[in-house]
Formats: C-alpha cells, sequence, structure tokens
C-alpha cells in the first residue's frame, strides 16, 4: 500500500521527485532540498523514515517497477530524477518521457538510452542520462576540450573504495551488487587506432600508483558507454575501473565457478538463479553502512592538439567521506553531478530536446564552467594538470 507523507511545500519552488532513496538518492534529494521542492520515492520505508525525519523531505513509498503506476506517481512533477538499479533504468526513464517530464538519470543501465531520443523530442522533453561520477563528468570534460582541441587519445580510471581494508574482498559499495556485479560481467569495449575493440570485462590488469593510496589495480570495464558513438573520431579510447590488488582475482575466481550465470540450476529440487544467490549474499559483504568511512579515486588523462600545440591534459579527483554531512564520497561525486545537470535544466542553461549523454552537455561552454563550480561548492574538486 502506497504511503505518502506532505510537509513543507513552497508553490513557487519546481516540484522534483527523485526515484530511488538508497545512499546516493538520499543525497541528491537533501542537495536539491535546498532550492526546490523535493518528494522521494522507494519501497523501502526505513530509507524514506530517515529524508522525512532528519530532512523535512516529502516522501512515497511505493513499488515503481510497474511504467502505469509511475506515470501516475510522477504526472504533478516538473522533473524526475531516475536513481533506480540499471535493470530498472530504461523502462523508468521510458516512462518519464511519456508523461511528458524532463529527466536526469544515473541508473547505469544495458540498454542504449540512445534509442528513447526520438520519444523525448516527441514530448519536447530533455533527458540528460549517464550522469554520475563515472560515466558522468569524465564525458562533459572530454565533450568541452573536444570542441576546442583535436584529441587523439582518452582514457579514464575509477573505483570508489573503502578506507579499511577487510577481508576477502577489500570492497564496499553504496548502490547495488547487481550494479557493480554488471561491471564484472559486461564485456569491456575500447577504440584502438579508429578500431572498436571488444575485450573481456576485467582483462588488461595493471596497477596505477596514487600519491596518499598507493597502487590500486586497473581492470577493463564498459564505461565508455555513449562516447564510442558520439566522439567516434577520437581514435583511442579506454576507461578502466579501479581496486585494491588482488581484488579483482577473487571476482574471476567467483565468475569462473559460475556464481554469476543467469540460467537456473536445480537445487535440491529447488530452481535457483547463480546470480540472485550471490547478489544476495555480496549484499551482506559489500553494503556501504552509514558511518563507513570511503573515497573516491579517479584520473582522466587525454592528449592532442590545439592550434598546432600539443596538449597533455590530466584531471584528478579525490574525494572522501564527508563526516560533517555524514555523506559517503560515491554519494557525494555521483549525486552531485546529478543535481548539477538538474540546476542546468531548471536555469534553462541547457534546453535542448531530446535524450543526451553528458558529453553533448558539457560541449557548452557555460554548462561545462557550471558543473564544475557546482561541485567545487560542495567541496568535490576536479584539479587540472598540464603539460
Amino acid at each position: 500500500m502506497e504511503q505518502t507523507q506532505l510537509l513543507k511545500t513552497n508553490l513557487n519552488m519546481k516540484k522534483i521527485i527523485i526515484l530511488g532513496a538508497g545512499m546516493v538518492g538520499t543525497a541528491m534529494a537533501i542537495d536539491l532540498s535546498k532550492n526546490f521542492d523535493v518528494t522521494s520515492v522507494d519501497i523501502n520505508r526505513e530509507a524514506l523514515d530517515h529524508l522525512s525525519a532528519k530532512h523535512g523531505i516529502k516522501i512515497i513509498q511505493s513499488d515503481i517497477s510497474k511504467s502505469e503506476k509511475l506515470k501516475n506517481i510522477i504526472r504533478d512533477f516538473d522533473l524526475v530524477v531516475c536513481a533506480v538499479p540499471g535493470f530498472m533504468g530504461y523502462k523508468t526513464v521510458e516512462a518519464a518521457i511519456d508523461a511528458g517530464k524532463d529527466t536526469v538519470d544515473i541508473s547505469f543501465m544495458p540498454e542504449d538510452t540512445m534509442q528513447l531520443d526520438a520519444q523525448a523530442r516527441l514530448h519536447n522533453v530533455t533527458v540528460i542520462c549517464d550522469c554520475g561520477v563515472a560515466p558522468g563528468m569524465p564525458n562533459v570534460i572530454i565533450g568541452y576540450y573536444n570542441e576546442i582541441m583535436e584529441i587523439s587519445h582518452f582514457e579514464y580510471c575509477v573505483g570508489g573504495l573503502p578506507k579499511e581494508r577487510k577481508f576477502p574482498f577489500e570492497y564496499k559499495a553504496p548502490f547495488s551488487p547487481v550494479d557493480v556485479i554488471e561491471e564484472y560481467t559486461r564485456p569491456a569495449r575500447s577504440v584502438e587506432n579508429g578500431h572498436l575493440i571488444t575485450k573481456p570485462p576485467m582483462s588488461d590488469p595493471e596497477l596505477i600508483y596514487f600519491e596518499g593510496i598507493g597502487d590500486l589495480e586497473a581492470f577493463n570495464t564498459d564505461g565508455l558507454r555513449s562516447l564510442i558513438t558520439t566522439l567516434n573520431h577520437i581514435p583511442n579510447m579506454k576507461e578502466k575501473t579501479l581496486r585494491y590488488p588482488k581484488h579483482i582475482a577473487l571476482i574471476q575466481a567467483l565468475k569462473a565457478a559460475g556464481f554469476f550465470d543467469s540460467e537456473p540450476i536445480d537445487v535440491k529440487g529447488l530452481q535457483v538463479v547463480p546470480m540472485d544467490f550471490s547478489s544476495k549474499l555480496l549484499f551482506k559483504s559489500w553494503k556501504l553502512q552509514p558511518a563507513d568511512k570511503e573515497f573516491t579515486v579517479m584520473r582522466i588523462a587525454f592528449k592532442g592538439t590545439q592550434e598546432g600545440k600539443s596538449r597533455n591534459v590530466v584531471y584528478d579527483l579525490f574525494d572522501e567521506y564527508d563526516v560533517a554531512t555524514e555523506t559517503s564520497s560515491m554519494a557525494r561525486t555521483t549525486g552531485y553531478t546529478a543535481t548539477a545537470a538538474v540546476n542546468l535544466i531548471t536555469k534553462d542553461l541547457f534546453t535542448d530536446k531530446g535524450v543526451f549523454p553528458p558529453e553533448l552537455v558539457g560541449k557548452h561552454k557555460k554548462c561545462f564552467d557550471f558543473m564544475l563550480k557546482y561541485l567545487e561548492e560542495r567541496n568535490v574538486i576536479y584539479k587540472c594538470t598540464e603539460e
């Protein structure tokens, strides 16, 4: 049964609904509630009660997996923020478009959201997809620089990790284990010498040193996504995920043993999907608790020429758990990228209609500048160096 709690309302405020009240959804709701009339929706009553009691945010408890129910819930809102698990992402964004709502999405969905572009244009709405920390900010940054220079190489590596390394995985996640496992199972695409290359996920491991952290292990994942199409003139592009060394060997062992298979197996007369079983177990091991200290590290590097001169540009991010606000780094770096995009739409800084990955937003200098400043104001700082 749906339960709705109505709290303070300012009729002059834009009404924004956030689908999902996990750690990232919660961070976005709190951030946006400073300037907008925000409502959070989730099936988890405990998460909603926290938002309501501690932050005075309106809540709706509901299962939004059904499109018609979702359309009914969002019909009176000005903008939708989608923070659901990846397997729900496409249908959720599609429902928001059909309801005629501008949308910002952070779900790491396997489908290509650009397939919804014509539909979004038909309904005269703006949809910014893949708008988290990564994919997200690397796209924004390379989108801008692609307008001012000829890029020959682009790559980035990113990871969110706990400060305390606990056996055996040395890993924690602020979102669904299903989405994490998706990174480990989806074939990894890169571009080499102008050719699209597909490699097994978790391939080409290498150690990369980060000051203050030490060596981290980088391996191939499918993080380029829309860049493969939108910036297909760049001859070399790749993305890697970062973990503590030896973590990926454990994941490869689980995968090889069939723990991530999607076909049911018979267990004492019961049909069990290994992926469902593994996700349930890993959720306990990987669940990031509210007070767990963690950090996000990312390096975005690209080179090319501008007006005949070589440029070699690096953006580095290192962000930690915020003790003052009790907000995880991954929630901050992911959520505030999305809330920056919300402000781009509501302030009419980005008004194009259709579906847009972040690089097609960041290409506009005013959008690029706004997003970096918005993040910096929240102490999420991308440091740029150039050789």
